[in-house]
């Protein structure tokens, strides 16, 4: 079995409009909203084996503040082919995955993340909001398959899904 957790930043701080895209900033409701999703996925007892993020500032900021409320010891690996990915690029990173690893969190972009959520999951939605978070399970042994697989089990939070 294999876990995905595709997750879209949190929201950016745009209070700095000279700052190079990569380099915004999470503004506080993207702190708190990382912060709490993490809290979600932890009373869930969810754990990792790797996380894989863009290196854009938000989304590497993302990542550590959900990874603190897993109490995850896990590194958080920077990966410049989710900065600006469309849904084959992150396909490809996940498809790349040592299959050692049974459940991955990637931090990425959209379009991208819902693109690709919408190819691989049988679920079409129309937007993942920032810090949202698609958890996706499928029966397979390796990342190469989850492409051609249907996933046994879906999920999606966000912030606002109170």
């Amino acid at each position: 079995m294999k876990k995905l957790l595709l997750v879209r930043h949190a929201k950016s701080s745009w209070k700095d409009p000279s700052l190079p895209d990569a380099e915004r900033p999470l503004n506080r409701r993207g702190e708190r909203d990382a912060r709490e999703m993490g809290k979600r996925l932890a009373q869930r007892s969810v754990r990792l084996d790797l996380i894989i993020s863009s290196p854009a500032k938000r989304a590497i900021a993302t990542a550590k503040r959900m990874a603190k409320e897993l109490d995850s010891d896990k590194r958080i690996v920077e990966e410049e082919k989710l900065y600006d990915a469309g849904a084959r690029q992150i396909l490809a990173v996940i498809r790349s995955a040592d299959d050692e690893h049974d459940a991955i969190m990637l931090v990425a972009h959209n379009p991208g993340v819902t693109d690709l959520v919408n190819q691989i999951s049988g679920v079409q939605l129309d937007n993942i909001p920032t810090c949202g978070i698609v958890e996706l399970t499928y029966a397979v042994e390796a990342w190469k398959e989850i492409a051609l697989a249907k996933p046994v089990d879906f999920s999606f939070d966000y912030p606002k899904n109170v």
